[in-house]
């Protein structure tokens, strides 16, 4: 079985992932099913009758992860079983009635503007030179770090795209296989188009002819980047600069350490923030910024409004962690 499930609902699982690729669905189902598989296992489940509300009710409190991704997991096992329940493979669906947890509140790290200046300055220097495949994949991770930046992407948005989807005598890249499913195309940087097109004069003479690679950025002469290769290099860059620091929880209060997606969440901020110092109506911004980062609700956008002001929000975070809420 391509996904190596092991219990006994591993042929209805490997169905129900079919069936979601055949729609087009990511494969995040995927992690939710291995789970309750592992879970299962463990438990020694084998039969259906065992899997009853309270059985769910125990693996809930039998996971050791935030609240907020079991309140996924679940909501994705509910859809596995709907699922069941539609082949007439089961009669009822056991996580009907499971309630979620309440969310514990996410406070974002939010880079300011100079702090951004900064980061990619680091990243420039980072560059290896003394290897070809080092060079490249380094140059790679560059760009794709100033997507993020510049352009507020998903960091698998960058990943995706092809050498035809960037125009440079337009100014605009096309993003496709967007986090909804929907392809956007978007006007980038002058600044950021240059260094485009800069990097795929070197990354044409620097890979042969003949062997053609689609991908716009690249690792290798045939590969494109990969998303781990682009958070160690994002990491290296933060440690470089001095703004390391790990994930806090405090009460229900999920306090981020930065991330590559820290970027997109500063893009949003920061965008706000300039047309706000213009004198200018953040809120009449809103719509194009949704569109622009590809939000499929206009309410997501709305939330960057809650943090705005970048210097409040850290001074924020600082008071969180040194005075803690005693619960």
């Amino acid at each position: 079985m391509t996904n190596s499930f092991k219990s006994f609902l591993a042929p209805q699982m490997e169905q129900y992932i079919g069936y979601r690729e055949s729609l087009g669905y990511s494969t995040k189902a995927v992690a939710r099913l291995r789970l309750l598989d592992r879970y299962m296992v463990t438990e020694n489940v084998t039969t259906l009758e065992t899997l009853t509300p309270l059985f769910f009710l125990k693996m809930r409190t039998d996971l050791a992860i935030d609240p907020n991704t079991i309140n996924s997991v679940i909501d994705g096992l509910r859809g596995f079983f709907q699922y069941l329940v539609r082949i007439e493979f089961c009669q009822y669906n056991p996580l009907t009635g499971i309630p979620r947890f309440k969310r514990n509140n996410i406070i974002p790290f939010i880079f300011a503007d100079q702090e951004i200046e900064h980061l990619l300055e680091v990243s420039w220097k980072q560059v290896r030179k003394e290897k070809q495949t080092f060079f490249l994949k380094d140059m790679s991770c560059c760009m794709a770090l100033q997507l993020l930046a510049r352009c507020g992407l998903r960091i698998s948005e960058p990943l995706r795209l092809k050498v035809t989807d960037f125009r440079a005598d337009e100014r605009t890249i096309y993003i496709r296989k967007t986090k909804f499913r929907k392809d956007r195309l978007i006007p980038i940087p002058m600044e950021v188009a240059n260094h485009l097109s800069n990097y795929l004069l070197l990354r044409n003479t620097l890979l042969p002819a003949d062997n053609y690679n689609p991908h716009l950025l690249v690792r290798d002469q045939a590969k494109g980047l990969y998303k781990q290769q682009v958070r160690d290099y994002f990491n290296q860059a933060v440690k470089e600069i001095g703004l390391t620091q790990p994930k806090k929880v405090i009460g229900n209060t999920n306090i981020s350490g930065p991330t590559p997606h820290s970027l997109r969440h500063s893009f949003a901020v920061n965008t706000l923030r300039q047309v706000k110092d213009r004198g200018d109506s953040p809120q009449n911004a809103l719509p194009v910024l949704a569109v622009y980062m590809g939000h499929k609700k206009y309410t997501y956008t709305i939330y960057y409004l809650k943090l705005i002001d970048a210097d409040q929000h850290r001074n924020l975070v600082d008071f969180m962690i040194k005075y803690p809420l005693r619960l």
